[in-house]
C-alpha cells in the first residue's frame, strides 16, 4: 500500500481494526532512514539560539514541562511540595510561568488535584499498569476510571509492547480505543515506551497506531529504562503528527520523557518541533517535557540570563 494521504483522509474513519487491515496501513507508511534521521537531530542539535530569544525559549520550557514524581516512595506531603513548585516555580521571581502539569500515581492523583486548584496547571496521572503495562485489560480500565474519579485532567497510558512487536496491531489498537473511552473528557497520552520499539520505523508506526486510536498525545517512554527520549525518536514522532494533521486534519500532541535534565537539553528539543512539526506546535497545549530534575536547571539558566550570574543550586527548592 503506498501512502497516500488523499486516500487515507476518506478511509481512515472507518479503518478495520483486524492485524491484517492495519499492518496493511502501518507497513504502508514511508519507511525511516535512521542513518539520515539521527544526522538530522544531530544537525538541529548544533542550532543557536540568539540572546534575545533564549529568555523567551527557558520560559516556554517551563511552561512545557510535566513535572514529575513517580515512585513507590511517594508521599502526599512530597505530591504537595511538587504542586506548589509547579504553580510557582519561583517565589523570588512571579514573572516565571507555571509548569503545564504534575504527574503522578493514580492514588495521589487527588491530592494533587486539591493542591493545584485554581492555578491552571493540570493533572496528570499514569494509568494502565503504568511502567509495564502488563495486566489484563479489566485491571487497566479500573486503573484509569480510578485516576479519572480522583480528578486526573490527563491519563498517561503504556501500550502493550509485547503484542504490538508480536504484529498484534488490532490487540493494541482496541486497548487504546477502550482506554480513550475510559479516559471520558480527559486527554489522553500514549507511551509509546521508543526504547523498546527497537527501530524507528516502529517508533512511526507505533506512532500512527495511537494517534488512529485516538491519542490526544504520543508520548516516547516513560522513563523507566534507557534509552528513554532520544532526537531521533522525537524527530520521527514530530514528523508522525506532521503528517497526521496533514492527512486527517487532527492536531495531536508529543510528550518527550525520561533523560532531559538540562536547559540546553530541553532548547534542543524546542529547535526540533519547529523545524519539524512547525511553530503550532510550540505551545503546552501541543508539546510537553516530562521531567523531575530538569526545572531546577531551566530556573537557574533563566535566572542567569536576567542577572548575569550563576544562582546556586540550592537556590532553588529541591525537585
Amino acid at each position: 500500500m503506498s501512502f497516500a494521504p488523499e486516500r487515507w483522509a476518506s478511509e481512515l474513519g472507518d479503518v478495520a481494526t483486524s492485524d491484517a487491515a492495519l499492518r496493511q496501513v502501518l507497513h504502508g507508511l514511508p519507511g525511516v532512514d535512521e542513518v539520515g534521521a539521527g544526522q538530522r537531530a544531530a544537525g538541529l542539535a548544533t542550532r543557536s539560539i540568539k540572546k534575545g530569544a533564549k529568555l523567551w525559549a527557558l520560559d516556554m520550557a517551563i511552561a512545557m514541562v510535566d513535572l514529575t514524581t513517580l515512585e513507590g516512595a511517594d508521599t502526599p506531603g512530597k505530591v504537595r511540595a511538587m504542586c506548589a513548585k509547579a504553580r510557582q516555580p519561583d517565589p523570588a521571581d512571579l514573572s516565571v510561568p507555571a509548569v503545564a502539569a504534575v504527574c503522578v500515581y493514580p492514588d495521589l492523583a487527588g491530592v494533587a488535584r486539591d493542591a493545584v486548584a485554581g492555578s491552571g496547571v493540570a493533572v496528570a496521572s499514569v494509568a494502565t499498569a503504568f511502567p509495564s503495562g502488563r495486566a489484563s485489560l479489566a485491571v487497566k480500565l479500573a486503573d484509569v476510571q480510578d485516576a479519572v474519579s480522583a480528578g486526573a485532567d490527563e491519563v498517561d497510558m503504556v501500550i502493550d509492547r509485547g503484542a504490538f512487536l508480536a504484529g498484534r496491531y488490532g490487540e493494541v489498537y482496541a486497548e487504546i480505543r477502550a482506554v480513550r473511552e475510559a479516559c471520558g473528557p480527559a486527554h489522553l497520552k500514549v507511551i509509546l515506551e521508543t526504547g523498546e520499539l527497537a527501530t524507528l520505523d516502529n517508533v512511526s508506526r507505533a506512532s500512527w497506531l495511537a494517534m488512529l486510536a485516538g491519542a490526544d498525545f504520543i508520548k516516547t517512554s516513560p522513563g523507566k529504562i534507557t534509552p528513554a527520549a532520544t532526537p531521533p525518536t522525537a524527530l520521527v514522532m514530530l514528523a508522525a503528527v506532521r503528517d497526521f494533521e496533514q492527512t486527517t486534519g487532527r492536531r495531536v500532541g508529543v510528550k518527550v520523557a525520561g533523560g532531559i535534565r538540562t536547559a540546553k537539553d530541553a532548547i534542543r528539543y524546542l529547535v526540533l518541533v519547529n523545524e519539524v512539526a512547525g511553530s503550532a506546535w510550540l505551545t503546552p497545549r501541543l508539546f510537553r517535557i516530562g521531567a523531575s530534575t530538569l526545572l531546577n536547571d531551566l530556573l537557574m539558566q533563566r535566572s542567569k540570563q536576567l542577572t548575569g550570574q550563576y544562582a546556586g543550586a540550592d537556590y532553588f527548592t529541591i525537585d
